[in-house]
């Protein structure tokens, strides 16, 4: 069956709403958590995966691009789980579950795959200490809004599907 509801303005009202709460909260945690553990320089460190390590040396622009960026992959992590609950709907009814491995994901897709492939070529190997806290904050502070972000904002009708039911009696289903 084909929804009916797709392309009306709420529905992509009710999306954009969830994806820039889920992407901004998630990224804006993100970030705060980065900068309190680690250093005020994290933007400039994001700026250098495209600009490389001369984006150390970088100024306030720089600073700027790396909170961009930032923010980008938040809201783009977004999107991506927004666009799979329209089909897995399981992603909508549960999302704790599914936000925890969501933000498991997000930590090994940007470990394994963007921060290899960008222009600091960052690649292992990684510390224990450091791999469970990366999974942990990501689990936490990305999975988990971008999933509740998507459950309150962009819930599917999940109703009842209508059943066809025969009209006999049990009795006379064994009369042939």
């Amino acid at each position: 069956m084909v929804n009916d509801s797709a392309g009306r303005p709420t529905d992509t009202r009710k999306a954009v709403l969830a994806i820039a709460v889920g992407g901004l909260t998630a990224g804006t945690l993100d970030l705060g958590q980065a900068l309190i553990l680690f250093s005020t320089k994290i933007p400039l460190a994001i700026a250098g995966g495209l600009l490389g390590p001369k984006a150390f040396g970088g100024g306030t622009a720089t600073y700027v691009l790396g909170v961009f960026l930032h923010f980008f992959i938040a809201l783009s992590a977004a999107a991506i789980y927004f666009a799979a609950s329209r089909t897995l709907r399981f992603l909508t009814q549960y999302a704790l579950v599914c936000g925890l491995f969501f933000g498991a994901a997000v930590d090994l897709f940007m470990r394994l795959i963007v921060l290899p492939l960008s222009a600091l070529h960052a690649r292992g190997p990684y510390q224990y200490s450091d791999l469970v806290q990366g999974l942990l904050v990501h689990m936490i502070v990305v999975g988990l809004p971008i999933s509740f972000s998507v459950r309150r904002f962009a819930k599917l009708d999940t109703g009842t599907i209508p059943v066809p039911r025969e009209e006999r009696k049990p009795q006379e289903a064994w009369n042939l």
